[in-house]
């Protein structure tokens, strides 16, 4: 498993979830059955592409009637996650910690997503794509 190290590797990687559509992505070739058909819980790979960010994280998240949470133990990692699904798989979502914020975009379709963020703290800017699979319901 992939993990981030530092702080602000954490919270960008978790918004890039998402890190989960709106802008871009793939196109589902199987019609939606609404927010629900996204619900699960979904195996996300953010990779930073620009700026000095860890290369890569992976991070668990659930999808719940067209609404992104994050999946792993609370008690990890202390993070602020917003997002939203529309009915046909574009994806939106804010994450920040502290001072730390990013923002994920993309879309979803029934099993798989694909997307790209942005993020920044006081000291930092990052950007990159991410990825995202289907684990279960």
């Amino acid at each position: 498993m992939i993990r981030p190290v530092s702080a602000l590797g954490r919270t960008l990687g978790a918004a890039a979830v998402i890190a989960a559509g709106a802008i871009g992505g793939i196109a589902s070739s199987q019609a939606s059955t609404g927010k629900a058909g996204y619900n699960g819980v979904w195996s996300v790979l953010i990779v930073t592409e620009n700026g000095e960010c860890d290369r890569a994280y992976r991070y668990s998240l659930r999808i719940d009637n067209g609404n992104v949470k994050y999946q792993g133990d609370p008690g990890t990692i202390s993070i602020d996650i917003a997002g939203k699904v529309d009915d046909s798989g574009r994806l939106k979502v804010s994450v920040s910690k502290g001072e730390q914020r990013a923002d994920g975009v993309g879309r979803i379709a029934k099993d798989r997503g694909a997307g790209t963020w942005k993020g920044k703290s006081s000291t930092a800017e990052c950007s990159g794509r991410w990825e995202a699979e289907r684990r279960g319901v």
